[in-house]
């Protein structure tokens, strides 16, 4: 069972009488047909993924992990499993061992050359195709195809002001921040990114950033 903090409840009535908690039809349609559309595309990848992880690293094939989503509802985020299976451990060790990756974890709540992911999941990661499971989140409405990341419940902090924005959205596959980000981009980055789409979204500029995020993966996996 999920648990929601009296801070996330507070933030969720604040979005729903600003009225920016309504959902947009449009989205909402464009969201199922195309997810609907990219799962039976890819189905024959995410078979051929989903036995090389058996092969590789064993059971369970899909990782889930609570996030927050609209109006602070939690909901469990789906992605291919491309960590080992004792990554938690794994973590708390090396921040406690090395002061610069938690320096870096505490700025990005990301870690270049992740130590923790197995071989396959590197190239997953490269190419984006861990998060395609999350086209079944899309699916059952806890998220988009375009939008802000799914944060984890101690991330609402690092909002300050602005975490009604978030709140108010429903979190994406992709979004600004993923078709912007460097790699040293800090968190901060990313909220300033996350607001700037809160105001200025539209079904036309979601188009937009789906095509871009082609073009990000594409390059990406060609840098390495």
């Amino acid at each position: 069972m999920f648990l929601i903090s009296d801070n996330v409840s507070q933030h969720r009535s604040t979005v729903r009488s600003a009225g920016i908690g309504k959902r947009h039809r449009s989205k909402r349609v464009f969201d199922i047909f195309f997810s609907l559309a990219g799962l039976i595309f890819l189905a024959p990848a995410l078979a051929l993924i989903a036995v090389a992880l058996l092969i590789v690293d064993g059971r369970p094939i899909i990782y889930r992990h609570e996030r927050i989503g609209r109006n602070g509802q939690p909901f469990a985020c789906l992605k291919f499993r491309t960590m080992r299976k004792d990554a938690d451990r794994a973590l708390a060790e090396l921040l406690e061992r090395e002061p610069a990756r938690l320096a870096e974890w505490t700025r990005t709540q990301k870690l270049m050359d992740d130590p923790r992911v197995h071989r396959l999941g590197r190239y997953l990661r490269i190419s984006s195709a861990d998060e395609l499971p999350q086209f079944i989140n899309v699916l059952k409405g806890a998220m988009s195809i375009v939008g802000p990341r799914p944060i984890v419940l101690e991330e609402l902090n690092r909002y300050g002001p602005h975490v009604s924005c978030y709140l108010a959205m429903t979190p994406g596959i992709t979004g600004l921040w993923q078709i912007s980000r460097s790699k040293n981009a800090c968190y901060e980055e990313r909220v300033h990114l996350d607001v700037e789409y809160f105001h200025k979204r539209s079904l036309a500029r979601d188009l937009a950033i789906i095509w871009k995020t082609f073009g990000v993966v594409f390059f990406a996996q060609n840098e390495k």
